[in-house]
């Protein structure tokens, strides 16, 4: 299920992208809500932000890299949780969403600019950060990850007390 709604996520970005490079490329920008949100086309060479431009192979290739590594852990853990399963098709989604664009533009369509938040982004980054965001909420209070420490520590004194 992860999978089909990260295939989701990235069909609606690929979609809205060909409508942006067919629509709002040519005027170049559009106030949609005034005061809040424009519309503006940018190609962006780089990563987050448009930090280090011109590094598309590299950028190809680090995605490429994570999102294996994400799909593995996904099919390692079996996690059930509603919120972990979220936040994977969300950053599955966005980081393949914009990995097509690395591979067949060398660049990537951004066109969504916020007036609170000053840096041109796209479907694909906001869904990788809100992803992000839910997958750290999941870590931090729905699972042991910070006791599993304390929970070694407390196996560990269990075992040398069984030995005495």
């Amino acid at each position: 299920m992860v999978l089909f709604l990260a295939a989701a996520v990235v069909l609606s970005d690929q979609l809205i992208k060909i409508a942006v490079v067919q629509f709002l490329k040519p005027v170049g920008s559009v106030t949609a809500i005034p005061g809040l949100l424009d519309l503006v086309y940018v190609e962006n060479t780089g990563a987050a932000f448009g930090l280090f431009a011109d590094q598309r192979w590299v950028f190809i290739a680090l995605t490429i890299i994570f999102v294996i590594v994400l799909i593995a852990v996904l099919f390692r853990l079996k996690i059930t949780s509603k919120i972990y399963f979220t936040a994977m098709f969300l950053i599955l989604g966005g980081a393949v969403g914009n990995l097509i664009d690395r591979i067949f533009n060398g660049f990537v369509v951004d066109y969504l600019q916020l007036s609170f938040f000053p840096p041109v982004c796209n479907l694909a980054d906001y869904c990788v950060v809100i992803g992000v965001v839910l997958m750290l909420i999941y870590v931090l209070f729905f699972t042991d990850f910070f006791d599993g420490e304390k929970k070694r520590k407390k196996n560990e004194k269990k075992a040398e007390a069984s030995h005495e």
